[in-house]
Parts: C-alpha cells; sequence; structure tokens
C-alpha cells in the first residue's frame, strides 16, 4: 500500500558533494529511489537549536510517495544519512551534521517502537521543520492531535 511520507531535510557542514544545499539536493535524489518524490520544499537557512555554537542549518522538507513500511522506510533514511557520512553514534544528537532526515508523518500512522515514533514527537515544536513543510502539506494533519501541519505552525509563539 502506497503512504504519503512527510521528511524533514537539514544540512550545516559541507562535504564532498558541496556546500549545504548540494547536500540536500544529494539526500533528495537518494531519498527519490525510495518512491516517488511528491514535492520538495524551498530551502531555508535557520540558526541552530539545542547546541547553537555550530554553523546555521539549511531546512527542507520533502513528501515521498512510498510502499515502504515506516521502519523500512527510517531504516532506508538513516542508511543514507551514514551513506552520506553521518555518525550519529560519534558526534552530539543536536549537533554539526552534513545531513539530517527525520522521517515526520506517514499518511495516518501512529506508531511507537525503540526505533521509530510516527508522528515524529518534536514536529509540533520546531519552526525550522514546520515552515518549509506547511509550503508542501500544509493541509497534512498528524493523527495524533488532529491538527493540520498550518495549524502547528500558527501554534507556535
Amino acid at each position: 500500500m502506497k503512504r504519503l511520507a512527510a521528511i524533514a531535510l537539514g544540512s550545516n557542514l559541507a562535504s564532498v558533494w558541496g556546500d549545504r544545499e548540494a547536500n540536500l539536493r544529494e539526500a533528495v535524489a537518494r531519498v527519490a529511489k525510495l518512491g516517488t518524490v511528491r514535492t520538495v520544499s524551498l530551502f531555508h537557512d535557520t540558526v541552530p537549536v539545542g547546541t547553537t555554537d555550530q554553523p546555521n542549518f539549511l531546512n527542507g522538507a520533502m513528501l515521498l510517495e512510498t510502499e515502504l513500511e515506516p521502519l523500512e522506510l527510517m531504516r532506508a533514511l538513516l542508511g543514507i544519512e551514514r551513506a552520506m557520512g553521518r555518525d550519529r553514534a560519534s558526534v552530539p544528537a543536536k549537533g554539526p551534521r552534513v545531513i539530517d532526515l527525520d522521517l515526520l508523518l506517514m499518511g495516518d500512522v501512529v506508531l511507537v517502537t525503540d526505533e521509530l515514533t510516527l508522528p515524529h514527537p518534536a514536529t509540533a515544536e520546531r519552526r525550522f521543520v514546520l515552515e518549509p513543510l506547511a509550503e508542501i502539506a500544509g493541509e497534512m494533519v498528524e493523527p495524533v492531535s488532529g491538527r493540520t501541519v498550518r495549524e502547528m505552525l500558527a501554534g507556535l509563539s
């Protein structure tokens, strides 16, 4: 069964592919092999959250139509991060990175496992996620709260 997945993208380091934008474009191309990319937001320059002593991020969002199950998709996204040079074990969770891919929403799926929580638990708190996602999927509904992406964004102060 095909589902529409909302995926957040972020980068704040240069890499062999180039600058932050080049990293995001490389990640989109790799994610495209997992299904059909429906749309990609504009990329937004954002200040770091948490660990603030690092370069600004470039953030975006994309919609992927895929037949992968949620856990399969999450594992594939983590594989793309590793292939692009991200080692989650050796750097702080909120530290600098070549690429960050977060599975935010996947249709009406609600899931809590050791590996994956859907919807992503921090989505409603993150302007750097909600702004690009609202550009491409403002009416997408977060199934736990029943709020749209646009409503979640409007709820941020």
